[in-house]
């Protein structure tokens, strides 16, 4: 009897043992197919500018979002504002936030480039730009504009054409003015040189300008269209888009992601920007983005009727889809 309960223990603990070194495997089979599986998830990189500008990709690149996903931006280096777009269509870079004109007018020529996310909106407490003078000018309004000296950051988008129509419907005339490029963080330089009377500034530059005690704003683009002109979107190149559509799904992905984060926090959005570009939290401005990011309708729209009345584009050149897709957007429905 005991030799038979001995042999009933041994047994258990045979198969206890055999069942641990099962286990043992499994987990460690386990393992290796999951490192196995991570090493072989290709990562699609994107080239991607740096410029000194408020942008979801670089927000989200800070927050982690780029760290798992198999999607990511390699950085270029710095692009001057205006070859942004030609930078697109050359192939230098891939993937660029610029504004909804400069990518109409790229198309209209030939381009093959997509915008696909809304990227940026402007609002009453986050305008997309603003006018600057001295504190010591004379100028109050954009009647006083005739005659006078504008800093901007490029040609051909919103600081100049909305501007333009802005004169043209209080009757100032557009060829009275001058127009001067410089960089976007650099504006200052040449207002408070007197090298430009009125500077276009947009965030996070512009917030460190409001809070100079050299300089004071006029009014903003919200105060001038309500909203209409300001959205800033991502548009990818064509061929970018036919070789990775599921990198560009995800992309988007991530800026809802991104967008939904920075408008549920704006203050910690601000001071991370704040640390990237090294200026203070409270000269930080910011964006609102489009939760969504699905690209709104009317606000391309508005921009080829500009582009027509400023001679541009002739009537019926381009057609909405060849601008802009909403196809990679999970919250698109047809």
């Amino acid at each position: 009897m005991v030799d038979k309960k001995l042999k009933v223990v041994v047994m258990l603990v045979i198969m206890a043992i055999f069942g641990t070194l099962i286990s043992g495997c499994g987990n460690k089979n386990t393992a290796t197919q999951g490192q196995q599986e991570k090493a072989e998830k290709k990562v699609v990189e994107f080239n991607y500018p740096e410029l000194v500008y408020y942008d979801y990709i670089y927000l989200a690149d800070e927050l982690g979002y780029f760290k798992d996903a198999g999607v990511r931006p390699k950085y270029v280096g710095k692009i001057a504002t205006g070859q942004v777009i030609p930078s697109l269509v050359s192939g230098s870079i891939d993937v660029a936030t610029r504004h909804t004109p400069v990518v109409i007018a790229a198309i209209a020529s030939g381009a093959d480039v997509k915008i696909f996310a809304a990227g940026s909106k402007s609002t009453k407490q986050w305008p997309h730009m603003k006018y600057f003078v001295r504190a010591d000018s004379d100028i109050k309004s954009v009647k006083d504009f005739g005659g006078k000296t504008i800093g901007l950051n490029s040609f051909g988008a919103c600081s100049e054409y909305v501007t333009k129509k802005y004169l043209k419907d209080n009757g100032v005339d557009p060829t009275t003015l001058s127009f001067k490029t410089a960089p976007e963080d650099q504006q200052e330089i040449p207002l408070s040189k007197g090298n430009t009377d009125i500077a276009i500034i947009h965030p996070p530059t512009s917030g460190r300008t409001a809070e100079s005690p050299n300089f004071k704003m006029l009014f903003s683009d919200w105060d001038i269209d309500g909203g209409i002109s300001g959205m800033c979107p991502y548009s990818v190149s064509g061929k970018f888009l036919k070789e990775h559509p599921e990198a560009v799904k995800e992309l988007t992905e991530i800026l809802i992601k991104t967008s939904k984060w920075n408008n549920e926090h704006p203050e910690e959005a601000r001071a991370i920007m704040a640390k990237r570009f090294n200026i203070k939290p409270s000269q930080a401005e910011m964006y609102e983005f489009y939760e969504d990011q699905l690209v709104p309708e009317k606000g391309v729209q508005y921009w080829i009727d500009r582009l027509v009345e400023e001679n541009k584009l002739s009537a019926g050149q381009v057609k909405l889809e060849q601008i802009y897709t909403n196809e990679y957007n999970p919250n698109y429905k047809k």
